[in-house]
């Protein structure tokens, strides 16, 4: 599975599917050209592979702790478990 940003393809440190979304480990260029899409709104965040295939995708959740960086995201066809 890949993350696609625009017209980019974004490889996470690593990537954990969740229920209705993924959860992704990001450093550097594919952190950044997430965070701009997120909160530029310049980009789609789409999925490639996997149950999420061709979805978009939308951040609902970045943690950062020390080096690392944690970004959730959900299928905007997902509904939120509470």
């Amino acid at each position: 599975m890949e993350l696609i940003v625009g017209n980019k393809r974004v490889t996470p440190e690593a990537l954990r599917e969740i229920p209705g979304g993924i959860e992704a480990d990001l450093t550097g260029e594919a952190l950044t050209s997430l965070i701009d899409a997120t909160f530029r709104g310049y980009a789609s965040i789409e999925m490639l592979g996997g149950d999420l295939n061709r979805q978009r995708m939308d951040v609902i959740d970045i943690r950062m702790a020390g080096a690392a960086t944690t970004v959730t995201l959900r299928s905007q066809g997902a509904m939120a478990l509470h």
